[in-house]
């Protein structure tokens, strides 16, 4: 039986994630998170409901008011339930975050709070970068350069962080470790350099969940297992044809690449086509 609760379950994402007593570890996890860009002095959480946002939909999706160490606030989304079109949901919530910053009237001169959307992914999505951390931003496609600060998305995929503990150097890292493999832990690591750890072990503990906890614990974990399966299957089939594609593509390339070359010898072009199971006007436009 696991010592620790899997932080990618409904309840061990707003255990660890979602409530006031673990404050400290998400401020310390956005800290490492965003070292050298901002630094986090406090959060609270928002009123879902006040948003007027269902549950159904974003059921693991807190969205968190944060001070910065300059006075800066921003609004952090952390978000750790798959749905379909996830990539394109993600942008939804985030310009939800946006626009629920609006204020009537002619004095409100659109000065908009920063939004960074932080996306776990204890799976793989085929659409986006085989990196385990994904930064996107607005950015002058010509020069290369960022547009705004304003908006930020960051997607994690897990299973492309492949550091053992001892590689581990970066607070970041070990955050990262520790998630990944909370479930299989024994003991949580960096105990005793940072209370930070200390603090994760205490709230994680699967003992420290009470009777009506633990039973809906249970029932989420099986779900999240059953959900896992089904997405690494898809993602397999995807890149199983994939490599398919692509393999016909390349012998179409091939296939282009002798006709050019019959061609530029004389070879009558309606027999390349013929030989080669081209279009005659493809081989004709070579």
């Amino acid at each position: 039986m696991s010592k620790f609760i899997n932080p990618f379950t409904d309840v061990g994402f707003k255990r660890i994630f979602g409530q006031d007593i673990s404050k400290p570890i998400l401020i310390a996890f956005l800290n490492a998170l965003l070292e050298g860009e901002r630094s986090i002095v406090d959060l609270k959480f928002l009123d879902k409901e006040q948003l007027g946002l269902s549950d159904d939909n974003r059921s693991l999706i807190y969205d968190i008011y944060c001070e910065t160490e300059t006075g800066e606030h921003i609004i952090v989304e952390m978000q750790n339930k798959y749905q379909p079109y996830f990539k394109d949901r993600s942008i939804y919530y985030m310009a939800r975050s946006i626009i629920e910053q609006g204020e009537r009237g002619s004095e409100w001169k659109y000065d908009i709070k920063a939004v960074y959307l932080v996306a776990f992914l204890n799976f793989r999505i085929s659409d986006i970068s085989k990196d385990f951390r994904t930064d996107v931003a607005l950015m002058d496609m010509e020069h290369r350069t960022l547009f705004s600060d304003k908006v930020r998305l960051i997607y994690l995929q897990l299973p492309y962080f492949t550091k053992e503990s001892d590689e581990c150097e970066t607070i970041f890292d070990k955050f990262i470790y520790t998630l990944k493999n909370m479930e299989i832990l024994q003991r949580m690591p960096w105990m005793a350099q940072n209370a930070v750890f200390k603090r994760l072990s205490e709230i994680a503990d699967v003992a420290s969940l009470n009777k009506e906890e633990r039973v809906k614990y249970d029932a989420y974990l099986k779900a999240y297992r059953d959900t896992i399966a089904v997405m690494e299957g898809q993602y397999l089939e995807g890149e199983q044809k994939g490599v398919e594609k692509g393999r016909a593509e390349g012998r179409a390339e091939e296939k282009l690449s002798n006709a050019k070359s019959l061609k530029l010898n004389g070879v009558p072009v309606e027999l390349i086509a013929s030989s080669l199971g081209l279009p005659l006007e493809q081989v004709k436009s070579l």
